[in-house]
């Protein structure tokens, strides 16, 4: 029996204004980070000793990762930062509120761009300056060509061979292994490993800053799954 333990970021910024994110990297606000230090205290209480962390590139996971690994007592183990990690890029939504979003363009429609499985958002245009600011920041991690806008499926997409490649191999060497990503792109990993319908994982909510633990098989797949408690 394998296992990997998985967090989402705690809450940013923009995620207390209630603002699309995706690839713009902002902040952590002061609960996200109450409650990093929190899943590292919970992954010290319930005894949980890693080899590796993986993270995104964008600094909300990131200094998740090492609020958790500082009051976990582990920040020496080694960090790799990857995008295929990153939360959906949401494209020309990026920045606006989810609320006025919803009165301008109706429910329905904001339903079919958060949470339709294949349906992209809007592109983020090349005159706005979220696209420029992300083309200039991921030309330094290698990608030349930035997406305008993804969708789950896209997600999908581009963090499976990811996991297939890098992680999961070290998964069946016996390591142990931590991710600390976004809503979207563990929602991307859960549907690979737990083998969850298109229609269902749009639906699962995965709550910030609490270690989801996934006990896997020899061909890791997710046989059980919790989330950590206080003790």
């Amino acid at each position: 029996m394998f296992e990997v333990v998985l967090v989402r970021h705690g809450q940013s910024v923009w995620n207390k204004e209630n603002l699309f994110t995706g690839w713009k990297d902002v902040e952590l606000s002061e609960k996200g980070i109450e409650e990093a230090i929190h899943a590292g205290e919970l992954l010290k209480e319930h005894g949980y000793q890693f080899d590796e962390a993986y993270t995104s590139v964008l600094k909300r996971a990131i200094k998740t990762c090492w609020l958790a690994l500082e009051s976990s007592d582990q920040m020496f183990i080694p960090v790799t930062r990857a995008w295929q990690l990153n939360e959906r890029h949401y494209g020309g939504l990026t920045g606006k509120n989810k609320k006025e979003t919803a009165e301008k363009y109706g429910e329905e429609q904001l339903l079919k761009w958060r949470r339709s499985y294949s349906t992209l958002p809007p592109l983020l245009e090349e005159d706005n300056p979220y696209y420029q600011e992300m083309s200039d920041h991921y030309a330094r991690v290698g990608i030349k060509n930035v997406p305008k806008a993804e969708s789950l499926a896209t997600t999908v997409d581009r963090l499976v061979p990811f996991w297939e490649n890098d992680i999961a191999p070290k998964i069946k060497a016996g390591k142990k292994i931590l991710i600390a990503a976004h809503g979207n792109s563990l929602r991307a990993l859960i549907k690979h490993i737990a083998n969850i319908s298109e229609e269902d994982i749009i639906k699962l909510e995965i709550p910030t800053g609490s270690p989801l633990v996934y006990k896997l098989d020899e061909k890791l797949n997710a046989v059980e799954s919790f989330y950590l408690k206080d003790l």
